[in-house]
């Protein structure tokens, strides 16, 4: 059934109980009532119609004044009967107040705007929380939460803090907003919208039980505390640091996705950074990953270095030079030559005495052991990399030579290393039918 919304709706005694010796209203399901509940403005409006119509009521003080339509006190000591009925009070907040004009209770309410589909439930906290609190009710939220009681009502005073909402659920893409982000500074009693919302996440593929026992994710961790990282040559500041233990983008991501539905501390270092409160890390711009505010990521596969977008605590954007990537594939009969070596070569001087090996990204020459391996993986620093006078920024031409001793013979494939990933080279030696170097006896 949806929200009521019109007071004839309610009936005393079915949807309503008002006790006029305790001053209490009780909202029961059943009836036209359900979980969707009742507006205020719908409570108050019956509240009129019965104190008008009604000999016996008239004689008691009315229970409610209006505000606005969606902020409301309950005085002369009326109040809700318990808990249940102020679960049921919709788009609308309220205050609490005695006979004696004591302020015993005050309620902010709280709408979600944005989709929340109907078996996922939304969460708060407010500044300083180590938990969370669930709303009542799955779905889009629309109810009140508690921010004063007084020593006989919880002894709660939350209208200063900071409330925070979330909506995180596996598989989907995250919301949260806070009483800030609106322009609330403080809590106040009425209904308030929250940008609350959630979607399909097309980047999470791997379940929590896996994301909890394999190594690769088992060996991932996130760290609070400042540190400097160098990204192409200059160092910047960061105060978090995602360790990826070798894993791609996809998977770091699964990683800090998960944790951030945890309700234990995620900090690997000093502790205090609860999962479940704890700020967005990482999120998908495209094929993207980009941090927030002072996030970084150590031990990503090497792959995607040029898929990171990393962001210091300054709010610059900071990225790698870009870097080419690619594999040397190596036909079976250098894989199975033990003595089988490989080089890569800039073309431009190759053949000579002035001839230049190619330098990976981390300035070492792409070359060595071909070790029984049929891909061998590469990185060139396409931005940066000037060696015998090469313009930065510019494609490559490059030689790319091996041989073997028993089994493969001298080849060589020319190539051009462009701004690109996964960029595949094969190298394909003719069979050595010749070679003999006996062994002395």
């Amino acid at each position: 059934m949806p929200t009521i919304i019109d007071p004839d709706d309610l009936n005393r005694g079915t949807e309503i109980v008002l006790n006029t010796t305790a001053f209490t209203f009780a909202l029961v399901i059943g009836g036209n009532l359900d979980n969707t509940g009742v507006t205020g403005q719908a409570l108050y409006s019956f509240f009129k119609d019965a104190w008008k119509n009604d000999a016996d009521l008239i004689a008691y003080p009315f229970p409610a004044e209006t505000i606005t339509p969606e902020q409301f006190e309950f005085i002369k000591g009326w109040k809700p009967a318990n808990d249940l009925t102020r679960n049921l009070l919709r788009a609308c907040g309220w205050r609490e107040i005695a006979a004696d004009g004591t302020l015993n209770r005050e309620y902010m309410g709280v709408i979600s705007l944005g989709n929340i589909d109907a078996g996922d439930t939304a969460y708060y906290s407010f500044a300083g929380d180590e938990q969370k609190t669930d709303f009542d009710f799955p779905g889009p939220v629309n109810q009140g939460i508690q921010t004063f009681g007084d020593a006989a009502n919880g002894a709660i005073e939350r209208r200063a803090d900071v409330l925070t909402t979330y909506i995180r659920t596996q598989g989907k893409l995250y919301g949260s907003a806070t009483s800030s982000s609106i322009g609330l500074t403080g809590l106040n009693y009425i209904t308030n919208r929250f940008p609350l919302s959630e979607a399909v996440d097309t980047k999470i593929t791997t379940s929590d039980t896996d994301i909890e026992t394999l190594a690769l994710y088992t060996g991932m961790s996130i760290t609070y505390g400042a540190v400097t990282r160098t990204i192409g040559t200059d160092p910047f500041n960061f105060d978090v640091v995602i360790h990826g233990n070798g894993g791609n983008v996809e998977q770091i991501n699964e990683f800090v996705q998960h944790s951030l539905r945890r309700l234990t501390d995620i900090d690997a270092a000093f502790g205090g950074e609860f999962g479940v409160l704890t700020e967005s890390l990482t999120a998908f711009l495209g094929n993207t990953l980009k941090t927030t505010t002072g996030v970084y990521i150590d031990a990503f596969l090497a792959d995607d270095t040029n898929r990171i977008i990393f962001t210091d605590t300054g709010g610059t954007e900071r990225a790698f030079p870009f870097v080419a990537s690619g594999n040397i594939i190596a036909n079976a009969n250098l894989v199975g030559d033990e003595d089988a070596i490989y080089r890569m070569f800039f073309a431009t001087d190759y053949g000579t005495a002035n001839a230049i090996l190619v330098n990976d990204f981390s300035g070492t020459p792409i070359s060595g052991i071909i070790g029984g391996r049929s891909s061998i993986g590469f990185d060139f620093d396409f931005d940066g990399n000037v060696q015998g006078g090469r313009a930065a920024e510019t494609p490559a031409d490059v030689v790319i030579v091996a041989i073997g001793l028993d089994s493969a013979q001298y080849v060589s494939a020319t190539a051009t290393l462009t701004r690109a990933s996964a960029q595949n080279i094969s190298l394909v030696a003719p069979l050595e039918r010749n070679y003999s170097n006996p062994v002395n006896p």
